[in-house]
């Protein structure tokens, strides 16, 4: 085997693996010899032919530059394609043309191109007889239709290696399916049932060079009739550049290949693209233990096989994603009214949460907004809290991570199996994030040899080789989930779009409505006020003092409910938390306290209490007594008038359930889903309340949330009902959006 000349300039190089792809495989300066070629140009005369073209082709004029065509005694049928070719040369191309032609006893199928302005005309031997080919074709054409019928990607993998064997002969035929590192994993495969099974097995990306990619894209159909040639050279184009036969049937294959092939126990191969919009999908590979040449006709229809192959799986894939996003456009309305409607972003979030996650190809999810953490899934608090905290460095509003080393060094560990994140940023100023997650994907691939190159020291010193083994290689991989596919990455980056735009509505409209809240505020505030002058007039005239201290302490203690509603609004508007330290306190006494204060406060109320005698739970007593004082206020106000009040405290093992029941109306269902929104004022029009401000719900709300709790509405007639839920063991606190 002649050296390449490649090899002889570069004998020097480092020996890497950008070495081994940056071999010119498309300019080896030979062609296998089964064949010859003749080059022209747009004139019709000869530049460049193979050393074995006088000889094979029978010529009677010796081969020199320049040679007209008329003068080299080609076939009519030949000369026509090359005229042909030079007519339909556009921009220096030409698609490839064949014609049957006859030298001496021997059958050749001519194919015809043009490349770079010049014509290749390859003569290529045939060993079946015309009769043959047809039989072949008619198969062809039966397994195109089989093909047709396929419902699913394996299916169609499967049924082409099937078909393509049939047609071809050859001893195996592998379906490759590039995955998206680029290595490639047998997906399908017909095959011998002496050979080993190759089914199942993995390539590295590096066995297919950047070079031999591109060539598998533009040239779709290659074969190696007997790795045991010997490359005949090309002749001519003294001083010129070398001929590129990236299209060309008989170019010469890299030694590095053949290598590679050998090692496999391969004596003939032939590849199949699978090109869909115009990258490398697939490829078709086709091994034989011995010797073996398939007609240019043959190739081509299963080159046509390949085709429709691709058309399938495109089609497939495309109605595939038209589905996803299909789905995907319900799941972002859903979310844009649940962002709209629910008082509580993460609750309203999380209320579309299996929904998000399908549309995403996620197993979980954790939202925070403005330093509250919800997650959705089997994650603990613990991954949570790492995945919010890894976050807070980002400058993306879309976060991207497949493997736990693209975390930062601090959460490597914390976020346990769940390695796989997308995080979308859907709110900056509520510090608002959506986080999906993947589990790792522990995976045992089934390579085909262990996948590193070799380096070897031959007559020109080191140089990669491919592996000797194709023995099964075995190995485990950890830390990694599936990356996240284009497609759920623009289904992300759309859902992400509607979250901003409802967010920016969201912050119009509480906006407008804090703008409201505060000249409320100054109203509410100027009537207590107003009686405080007042009161202070009487006493200066000499008036009762008994009956201006009264509407003095009355006055100013509204004036303190209304001012402290405020701060704490600010407070959690801020992040910070509300409570203080949470201790086991006994919260019979404390009820039973309250239900007296409010007797005493209100002799027309009807209060029954309901509790065991000693309910030990732990909590920020002071905070808890005011979420349940605002509860019974509510139920007073807005109860039926005469009607009782019913507080009943219930424990359990996880903890102890208190409910708030009064007779009334049911609220409205939108009225509802705004019930913990600071931002309204329902009881405004109450005579019962005139001071009410609707703050209390949304820091009932906020109280409960930071002991773990909850606080929830439901309308059992007559009654309306509050239940508050608070856990038996100690929460640690949650991350506030000011430490965040």
């Amino acid at each position: 085997m002649t050296i390449p000349d490649f090899a002889v300039r570069n004998a020097d190089m480092p020996v890497t693996l950008a070495n081994c792809a940056d071999e010119p495989i498309h300019i080896p300066g030979s062609i296998q010899p089964h064949g010859a070629i003749l080059v022209f140009n747009s004139a019709a005369e000869l530049v460049s032919w193979s050393a074995n073209a006088h000889a094979m082709l029978q010529l009677t004029v010796p081969l020199v530059l320049l040679t007209a065509l008329a003068d080299l005694g080609l076939a009519d049928e030949v000369q026509e394609k090359i005229h042909e070719c030079i007519d339909d040369m556009d921009g220096g191309e030409a698609p490839a043309a064949m014609a049957e032609t006859l030298v001496g006893t021997q059958d050749f199928d001519c194919i015809v191109h043009g490349h770079e302005g010049l014509v290749i005309v390859e003569y290529e031997c045939r060993e079946l007889a015309a009769d043959s080919v047809a039989t072949f074709a008619l198969k062809a054409h039966t397994a195109i239709e089989r093909l047709k019928r396929q419902k699913s990607v394996p299916a169609l993998l499967k049924a082409a290696v099937d078909q393509i064997r049939l047609i071809t002969g050859f001893d195996r035929v592998m379906a490759y399916r590039f995955r998206h590192d680029d290595s490639g994993e047998v997906a399908a495969e017909a095959r011998d049932e002496s050979l080993d099974p190759y089914l199942g097995r993995r390539y590295p990306a590096s066995d297919i060079p950047a070079q031999a990619r591109r060539l598998y894209v533009i040239n779709t159909l290659r074969l190696i009739g007997d790795m045991g040639y010997n490359p005949v050279a090309m002749l001519g184009r003294t001083g010129a550049a070398p001929l590129d036969m990236s299209y060309s049937v008989l170019r010469s294959v890299s030694p590095i290949h053949v290598e590679y092939l050998r090692n496999m126990g391969v004596q003939a191969s032939m590849s199949i693209s699978i090109v869909i919009n115009g990258k490398l999908w697939g490829l078709i590979a086709c091994h034989h233990m011995a010797p073996r040449r398939v007609p240019y006709a043959i190739r081509m229809a299963a080159d046509v096989m390949a085709q429709v192959l691709a058309a399938s799986v495109q089609s497939l894939e495309t109605r595939e994603r038209a589905a996803l996003a299909e789905r995907a456009a319900e799941v972002r309305t859903q979310v844009m009214e649940s962002l709209l409607h629910f008082d509580d972003v993460a609750a309203g979030l999380t209320a579309c949460a299996a929904e998000i996650c399908g549309s995403l190809g996620a197993g979980a999810l954790v939202v925070m907004h403005s330093g509250r953490v919800v997650a959705h899934g089997p994650v603990s608090a613990e991954v949570a809290a790492a995945a919010v905290a890894s976050m807070q460095l980002e400058n993306a509003d879309v976060v991207e991570r497949s493997a736990r080393r693209d975390w930062p060094a601090a959460q490597q560990q914390a976020c346990g199996k769940w390695v796989g994140l997308l995080g979308l940023r859907y709110d900056a100023s509520a510090n608002g994030w959506l986080l999906a997650l993947r589990e790792e994907q522990v995976e045992l691939v089934r390579w085909g040899g262990k996948p590193d190159k070799e380096i070897a020291h031959g007559p020109l010193g080191p140089r990669l080789t491919p592996r000797g083994s194709f023995a099964e290689w075995r190995e485990t991989v950890f830390d990694q989930a599936e990356p996240w596919e284009a497609t759920r990455l623009s289904i992300a980056r759309q859902l992400l779009a509607e979250m901003n735009r409802a967010s920016v509505t969201r912050h119009e409209q509480n906006d407008r409505a804090r703008a409201q809240l505060f000249a409320i505020l100054g109203h509410d505030l100027r009537n207590p006020l107003q009686s405080i002058s007042m009161a202070a007039t009487v006493l200066e005239l000499g008036g009762s003092k008994e009956t201006a201290g009264r509407r003095i302490k009355a006055s100013s203690g509204r004036m303190e409910r209304l001012i402290s509603q405020v701060l704490d609004m600010s407070m959690i508007n801020g992040g910070m938390r509300l409570g203080g330290e949470v201790v086991a306190v006994n919260l019979a006494p404390m009820l039973a306290d309250l239900a007296d204060e409010f007797r005493t406060a209100k002799p027309n109320i009807v209060l029954n209490l309901e509790s065991p005698p000693q309910v030990l739970v732990p909590m920020d007593a002071d905070r808890v007594a005011q979420v349940v004082s605002n509860l019974i206020s509510n139920a007073y106000h807005h109860g039926k008038v005469g009607e009782s009040i019913d507080v009943r405290l219930v424990q359990d093992d996880t903890g102890v359930t208190l409910d708030v029941l009064n007779v009334g109306d049911e609220i409205a269902e939108e009225t509802a889903r705004t019930l913990y929104n600071p931002f309204k004022r329902l009881s405004a029009n109450n005579a019962r309340n005139k001071g009410g401000m609707g703050l209390g719900l949304y820091i009932a709300r906020q109280i409960m949330l930071e002991h773990g709790g909850t606080i929830e509405y439901t309308y059992q007639a007559p009654h309306v009902r509050f239940t508050l839920y608070l856990p038996a063991a100690p929460v640690v606190p949650a991350p506030s959006a000011a430490s965040a």
